[in-house]
């Protein structure tokens, strides 16, 4: 897992091919206005998901984990809560992997929390379970799914 601000963007672009294209994105102020919905960019290797919604509690906060694709989670506006755990410490899986929606939800409680402000990200890795849009407020933020290598 990373968490930093956009303006150090720049330090991850050699971690993924297309990380690079995807924080570029994030520096539009136009492309960050975007409707609510999902946006292809490079076929299903690279695609957005732009939200907002109220942040949900912690306590009714599930961790979730991804095989397929690398997360970069954006706050717009608001701020997000996030819980993480490493996936290698999670024993309480609620359900199967889906494979086809790329997820699996555990009711195992976050290893810690924090803050992601305005204007900063996180990069979750395969091995990281991570338990997004939790606090008060309302949330704007864009996921990007990277397809990892």
């Amino acid at each position: 897992m990373i968490i930093d601000s956009l303006i150090n963007a720049s330090r991850y672009y050699s971690l993924h091919p297309a990380f690079s294209q995807a924080f570029s994105l994030l520096h539009d102020r136009q492309w960050t206005a975007q409707k609510p919905g999902t946006y292809e960019i490079d076929k299903r290797d690279l695609y957005a998901m732009v939200m907002s919604m109220k942040g949900r509690s912690k306590r009714n906060a599930k961790l979730e984990v991804h095989r397929r694709y690398i997360d970069i989670q954006y706050t717009v506006s608001g701020e997000d809560i996030m819980g993480w755990k490493a996936l290698q410490n999670c024993a309480c899986p609620l359900q199967t992997y889906n494979t086809e929606k790329d997820y699996q939800l555990y009711s195992d409680k976050p290893f810690t929390w924090f803050t992601v402000p305005a204007g900063h990200f996180v990069i979750f890795f395969p091995e990281d379970a991570h338990a997004p849009l939790c606090g008060t407020g309302q949330i704007r933020k864009i996921v990007f799914k990277v397809r990892a290598l």
